[in-house]
Order: structure tokens, then C-alpha cells, then sequence
């Protein structure tokens, strides 16, 4: 018997609109669906590890794996490189198990190239001054580095009509119901 393939769900969105809070409800939720790990130069935060939240590379390491084709996608962003394993990722979709992306704009993008068939959802912010408020309250980023990535957000926000779907992330359990919904009804699709 042929084992069906998983479906690709990409969540994205500017930086601190929830998507990792989105994620981790989202698991919780659904044993069908699996996290990618993404790839990272960027020094792991208090209680990360490696393989877990991020695969955490040096520079010239992640370099030598964009030269031999390794990430599905894969971008500088701050400073600090992220990407997608391509293998992780093509392992979860051929046990049957659906894979979820949490990334940036960047790397959605290439995606949606990649693999015409991902679903990319877009996660947005109620407001301008509620993603900077959530920026502040990590305590992670200085005031230029808030900023810096409020500026950045509004540029990112200006791709959200690339996405299939948009979801504001106004409230946490709504959200992930929305989205919950949107996975569901590309599963019943496939099964239909």
C-alpha cells in the first residue's frame, strides 16, 4: 500500500507576531503535524538546543550547505542566516505527516517556488504598535534592534497577497482555530 504524502503548511510573518506561539499550539493540537527545524547562524537563546528548536551552525558551515543545495530555503535576516533542511523536511512529507514551517517572508517566498504546492499562510499583527509592544516585552532587543525590526515588519507586510491565506493574530486560541481550519480543509481536499 502507497503511503500518502504530506502536506507542506507554511506559517509566516514579520518577526514577533506569534508564529512560534501559533506552532507550538498548533502541535499541541494536531499529532498529524510535524515541526520543521530550521538552520541558524544565530547564537542559541537561554534553553535552546540544538536539533530541537534550531539546528545551530557557524558560518562557514551553513555556507558549505547552501553550496551543495541543502535548504529548501534559506536567507540572511539580522545579521544571522536561517534555512530550511531539505532532507528533514522531505523525510517528515514521505512518512505520511503533514510539515509545518515556521519562517520568515524571505524564505516563504522561496518556498512558494520551490514547492507550488506548499500552503503559505500569512500571520499578522492587529496593529503596528502591538507587534512593537510584543518586540519590547521579549526583553531580547534593544531599542534600535526594536526599530529595526518594527521597519522591517512593514516591509514584510507588503507580500502578505503572495500568501494564500492571511490570519491576524489577534487572539491566540482564534488564530490557531483559523489556521486549524485552513490545514483541515486542504486534508479533507486530499482525501476527497
Amino acid at each position: 500500500m502507497n503511503m500518502s504524502q504530506g502536506k507542506l503548511f507554511v506559517l509566516s510573518g514579520p518577526s514577533a507576531v506569534g508564529k512560534g506561539s501559533l506552532c507550538r499550539l498548533l502541535l499541541e493540537r494536531d499529532p498529524e503535524l510535524t515541526l520543521s527545524v530550521s538552520a541558524t547562524t544565530r547564537a542559541p537563546r537561554s534553553g535552546e538546543i540544538h536539533g530541537k528548536e534550531y539546528f545551530f551552525y557557524n558560518e562557514k558551515d551553513f555556507e558549505g550547505m547552501i553550496r551543495q543545495d541543502s535548504f529548501l530555503e534559506w536567507a540572511k535576516v539580522y545579521d544571522h542566516y536561517y534555512g530550511t533542511p531539505k532532507a528533514y523536511v522531505d523525510e517528515i512529507l514521505n512518512s505520511g505527516k503533514d510539515c509545518i514551517l515556521e519562517i520568515d517572508v524571505q524564505g516563504a517566498l522561496q518556498i512558494k517556488k520551490r514547492r507550488p504546492g506548499a500552503v503559505l499562510i500569512f500571520i499578522k499583527p492587529p496593529s503596528r504598535e502591538a507587534l512593537a509592544e510584543r518586540i519590547r516585552k521579549r526583553g531580547t532587543e534593544n531599542s534600535d534592534e526594536i526599530q529595526k525590526r518594527v521597519s522591517q515588519a512593514d516591509s514584510e507586510m507588503s507580500y502578505q497577497s503572495e500568501y494564500r491565506h492571511v490570519v491576524v493574530n489577534d487572539d491566540l486560541l482564534r488564530a490557531a482555530d483559523e489556521v486549524q481550519g485552513i490545514m483541515n480543509g486542504y486534508r479533507q481536499e486530499e482525501n476527497g
